[in-house]
């Protein structure tokens, strides 16, 4: 995406309103346009990083990232799983999925957690996997199994006769 046009009408945009004060007016209009211009394209950035967060909260478990390639912003965009997200599960149609109606729509918070170092490399290899960063993997996981209800969890066994414990009882 190019920046360029947005920050030219910007300019543009003040150098008419200069033109209304007279040549001292355009003489200092035509001297901050360009220190402005740098401002104005991490304005610009900002917008579009607020805009992506945004839309990817809305499309979780998608997501939306924006990268920078030199100075010019590009989107890459991925779409939640069409399939189900296990081998062996039957698909089911997902809710739509967003912040309830009372959250205001750009709280947000941070949590810490641990994890073991296992299970912490193959969040990793996963995030990668996806192209995605470790935490928007996360917030698409946890949104996912939010918008379900249901978290997985290992099946456990059921004891057969013969099997032996050791061990305290309370």
């Amino acid at each position: 995406m190019d920046l360029t046009s947005y920050v030219d009408n910007i300019r543009q945009e003040l150098a008419s309103v200069a033109e209304l004060g007279g040549d001292e007016s355009r003489a200092l209009a035509e001297r901050l346009a360009g220190p402005l211009e740098s401002a104005l394209r991490l304005a610009l950035l900002d917008a579009l990083a607020a805009a992506t967060a945004e839309i990817t909260r809305d499309l979780a478990p998608g997501s939306v990232e924006l990268r920078l390639r030199g100075r010019e912003p590009g989107f890459v965009v991925t779409p939640p799983p069409s399939g189900p997200e296990f081998p062996g599960e039957p698909e089911v149609a997902e809710p739509a999925v967003g912040p309830p109606a009372d959250v205001e729509e750009s709280a947000t918070s941070r949590i810490s957690f641990r994890l073991s170092e296992h299970l912490k490399s193959r969040v990793e290899e996963a995030a990668a996997r996806d192209g995605l960063s470790v935490n928007a993997w996360l917030v698409r996981a946890a949104t996912a199994a939010a918008a379900t209800g249901t978290t997985r969890q290992p099946q456990r066994r059921t004891p057969r006769v013969g099997d032996r414990y050791t061990g305290w009882a309370r």
